[in-house]
């Protein structure tokens, strides 16, 4: 014992010597010091209670074992001083070392913030999981670089981190512990050094584009119409367009484009109208960074597009909804980061414009772009599609409104509702030769004659009485003009005598056409019977091995696919199909046959006409397409009402 002035220092009798707790170590931050006041209580409170250790004295609040205080070894802190300022050197070289850094919470927030995978359209999830897969190699390796740093190089970098004063600072074990989960949640990258070169440029690019619409009253023409030159390349590799026509790039730079007016164009079927729309959707969706909605006549064709476009959704990093069907969510789910691309059907698209304006989000929508314009007129469809441009015209004045047709007859009145430019012209790349059968007789369209048509041939082909019963408009002879060396479609009435007219033309094809790409017509029949559940269409199980098939909506959207990529890769060589496929559908041919001038009970009209025959000539593929309407005595004069009353290529008897 000590006495010094009246304070007394008593060394309490030695305590059973604990040891810590695995979560402790000698960086755990210790306990404010005592002030004096504090300190001669705690002394004199020590030496009352010497011989009987309180419940305090043996708590978990002494983490220093055997040391009751600090005065009895001075030393203590001094080395707990020096070995923190070692560990910060260490940290400090090791950084210069290896140029590691520790991933840090709100990197993995971010992270995590982003639209999680599961999120995806089931339209692009094929697309995203391939692009996923292609890196698993490099994130496997980068993983393994990761597993394999000293862990002193995490526990130096740990310790150098300052904490705020009023935090308790954490033990070298959670620290660590915390570090090595951020890691292994952490996202490496999963692409080349070469890959992140390009996606570097290309984001440089993206971010110019974005300031020079943003800041500019010219429009970007660099390095592809305001887009970053990506888009060009994925418009070759999966489009196989190396060049715009001369009307496009004359289109894409129109005053109206820059100043963002309504836009109305119009150009025969086939002349690359839906290119120059893809390309603005694009400039919106990267650029502008604002929704898009795009509005088509049927499920068949949204279809289409969403296949046709989900590659980029995937490759530029927006996201691609259908909304057709039983599919598409009211009101779509609201994205942070990704914009979304809605392709609709009329009446969806009324839907969703509904949901937007009721959940006070049509200002998100930044460009509607609507196919086959023309159907505004049609009926109680039309009026639906009336109803949501019209909505859309009064509920958001920065949305743009483009819209397309290869037919338009009252120009004037559509461009003063939708308050639009109108641009037109008559390029077509494949020159389409227009024909009408009149019993064994074909003429050929000619404007310049006065009768608007020429005689151009008699058909020459050995009909038997029975043959010539079965087939009185002569279909067999004009088919087998073209196949199976070309394509060719012919449309039908109703789906039935699609159905019927299919079988008619291979009950007496000649044996010869069984054998054209034998192998791939029954490798079709087995995944038609897959897609069956084991059973297969009886009419397509007799007509697929002739090269022929079917196409309307009695089909099951599975058999559509296949059908229509056989057809594609000249596995099928004639399909017998309903209007539908003429609204857009990607399904070209050498020649088309319309099998009677109606659509149901229904007399055509001139819109309907053109978009069948339009379906004639491949870009790249044909130098020329020829179309072939049939018709009998009773319809000539509906034939000749119906061509002059809408200034159509009609014949006029």
């Amino acid at each position: 014992m000590m006495e010094s002035g009246g304070l007394k220092v008593q060394r309490r009798p030695p305590v059973r010597k604990r040891s810590l707790s695995s979560v402790h170590s000698l960086y755990t931050p210790v306990k404010k010091k005592p002030s004096g006041k504090e300190e001669m209580k705690i002394t004199s409170e020590s030496h009352n209670h010497a011989d009987c250790p309180t419940e305090e004295n043996g708590s978990d609040d002494d983490l220093f074992g055997e040391y009751d205080s600090f005065a009895e070894d001075p030393s203590l802190l001094a080395q707990m001083d020096y070995l923190e300022e070692k560990c910060k050197q260490e940290a400090t070289n090791t950084a210069l070392e290896h140029q590691f850094v520790t991933p840090t919470i709100p990197s993995i927030s971010k992270h995590l913030a982003e639209d999680d995978f599961e999120d995806f359209p089931c339209s692009q999830l094929f697309y995203e999981e391939a692009k996923q897969d292609s890196g698993t190699a490099t994130n496997h390796n980068r993983t393994n670089d990761l597993c394999n740093i000293e862990v002193g190089d995490v526990c130096t970098s740990m310790v150098s981190h300052k904490y705020p004063k009023d935090e308790k600072r954490k033990s070298l074990r959670d620290s660590l512990k915390y570090t090595l989960a951020g890691n292994a949640k952490a996202h490496t990258p999963q692409i080349s050094r070469t890959m992140q070169i390009k996606e570097t440029i290309i984001m440089e690019e993206l971010d110019v584009a974005q300031k020079t619409v943003e800041t500019s009253s010219e429009i970007d023409l660099g390095p592809f119409y305001g887009l970053p030159s990506k888009v060009a390349d994925l418009i070759e590799q999966y489009k196989g367009i190396k060049n715009l026509y001369d009307w496009q790039h004359t289109c894409l730079t129109l005053e109206s484009l820059r100043q963002r007016k309504n836009l109305i164009y119009s150009l025969p079927t086939s002349g690359g109208k839906t290119l120059v729309a893809e390309i603005v959707i694009l400039q919106e969706l990267l650029c502008r960074k604002r929704d898009v909605l795009m509005i088509l006549p049927y499920v068949a064709i949204v279809q289409e597009k969403v296949r046709g476009l989900s590659a980029f959704g995937v490759e530029l990093e927006f996201l691609i909804e259908e909304y057709a069907g039983s599919k598409g969510r009211f009101p779509p789910i609201k994205r942070r980061t990704k914009k979304s691309l809605y392709i609709a059907t009329i009446e969806k698209g009324h839907s969703l414009v509904n949901s937007l304006i009721e959940t006070e989000r049509i200002s998100d929508l930044g460009l509607v772009v609507v196919d086959e314009l023309h159907m505004l007129s049609e009926g109680s469809r039309g009026a639906v599609l009336e109803m949501a441009l019209s909505k859309v015209l009064y509920t958001s004045e920065t949305t743009q409104i483009i819209g397309m047709s290869a037919t338009l007859n009252n120009v004037n009145e559509l461009q003063q509702f939708l308050k639009a430019d109108y641009y037109t012209d008559n390029f077509r790349p494949v020159e389409l030769k227009e024909y009408v059968k009149l019993r064994d007789s074909i003429y050929e369209v000619d404007n310049k004659e006065e009768n608007n048509f020429t005689l151009s041939r008699v058909l020459n082909y050995k009909y038997s009485s029975n043959m010539l019963r079965m087939d009185p408009d002569h279909i067999i002879a004009l088919v087998t003009e073209v196949i199976p060396n070309h394509s060719c479609l012919v449309f039908c009435p109703t789906k039935k005598n699609c159905e019927n007219v299919a079988e008619m033309i291979c009950k007496y094809l000649n044996k010869a056409y069984l054998g054209h790409r034998e192998a791939e017509k029954k490798q079709l029949i087995e995944d038609l019977r897959n897609t069956g559940n084991g059973t297969i269409c009886s009419v397509l199980k007799r007509t697929v091995p002739f090269g022929i098939a079917y196409h309307h909506s009695g089909l099951t959207s599975d058999e559509r696919k296949l059908v229509e990529e056989a057809y594609s890769s000249g596995v099928l060589c004639l399909l017998t199909c309903t209007s539908t496929l003429a609204a857009g559908v990607n399904l070209p041919a050498r020649r088309v046959i319309l099998r009677a001038p109606y659509v149901a009970k229904d007399f055509l009209k001139r819109a309907q006409y053109k978009q069948m025959v339009g379906r004639a000539g491949r870009a790249g593929i044909d130098s020329a397409g020829e179309s072939i309407l049939i018709i009998q005595e009773k319809d000539k004069e509906m034939v000749k009402y119906i061509s002059l009353l809408c200034m159509s290529s009609l014949f006029c008897f």
